[in-house]
């Protein structure tokens, strides 16, 4: 009996660890450095497609040591392993495997002009309110319709397959809320914007599925889509920056920007990349969402 006591101990603490383990995928890349950052800890690749992951892209993979690119240089070709887990991605075993010449860059063109409507907003000046969207209850709106709050607004699509992208943003924007409702100096005066830029997937059904797995406050935290176009001249003012493969439109390629918009309508500041923090942004909003 005893012996048998002891057994099933084992297999419950065997299983209970084994469920305690973080859920990782490894997958094979193959690329071309294009860039490294300074301190090594970053790489941004040109990369095939990853079977059973993400379609072929340009995207900076972090490392945890950065003797994993030690010796690699842009225009190197490398392989590597990306290890995925639900908070985190990152390469490992990055090996030299030849060199080609990089890419050449597009011609400089002339900057465009404001009536183009591509021209980057600057900090103070207002953001269009014309763009028409359509929110998870598939109610059409425009930018318009938040004046009076203060905004954070983030650029997604909700089929994003890197944890440290668009997932990432959801997080950050899921932990802001609840540090909303629990701050009354911020209660009620600022609203999470998350703009998707994959309509063709991300209908108001979709976005509503996203938002209550989110634990979405609807009343204060509001997911657009809309014409891919109209989303696309929209979020470039921002810094955003979309590309789709030709032969299929939800293979997208894109970076991250994130805004805080004032109460009217006005571009505070903009967040580049995914290195900003939800304490950040509170800290940031807090000043804003006062002197509305």
């Amino acid at each position: 009996m005893r012996r048998s006591f002891v057994c099933c101990f084992c297999l419950a603490a065997l299983g209970a660890a084994c469920q305690g383990r973080p859920q990782q995928r490894e997958y094979r890349l193959q690329g071309q450095v294009l860039s490294i950052t300074p301190n090594h800890q970053q790489a941004t690749i040109n990369h095939e497609e990853i079977k059973g992951f993400m379609a072929a892209m340009t995207m900076p993979y972090n490392v945890h040591d950065a003797k994993q690119l030690e010796g690699i240089a842009p225009g190197d070709l490398v392989n590597a392993t990306l290890v995925v887990l639900p908070n985190d991605a990152y390469l490992t075993d990055v090996k030299k495997v030849g060199q080609a010449p990089l890419p050449q860059p597009a011609p400089a063109t002339e900057a465009p002009s404001a009536s183009s409507g591509f021209e980057l907003l600057k900090p103070g000046e207002r953001v269009p309110t014309t763009a028409t969207f359509v929110d998870q209850d598939g109610k059409k709106r425009t930018f318009g319709s938040f004046r009076g709050s203060t905004v954070l607004i983030t650029f997604i699509y909700t089929s994003c397959p890197f944890p440290t992208f668009c997932p990432l943003m959801d997080r950050h924007f899921a932990t802001i809320q609840s540090r909303l409702k629990a701050d009354a100096a911020l209660k009620g005066r600022v609203h999470l914007v998350s703009v998707s830029f994959d309509p063709l997937t991300d209908t108001p059904a979709v976005l509503t599925a996203h938002a209550h797995k989110l634990g979405a406050d609807l009343k204060n935290w509001t997911f657009l889509t809309g014409d891919r176009d109209d989303i696309d001249q929209f979020a470039a003012r921002f810094g955003v920056s979309v590309a789709r493969a030709q032969n299929n439109q939800r293979d997208i390629s894109h970076n991250l920007r994130t805004a805080i918009v004032d109460s009217e309508g006005k571009l505070v500041k903009v967040y580049v990349g995914n290195e900003w923090t939800p304490e950040q942004a509170l800290a940031d909003l807090l000043p804003v969402a006062h002197a509305s």
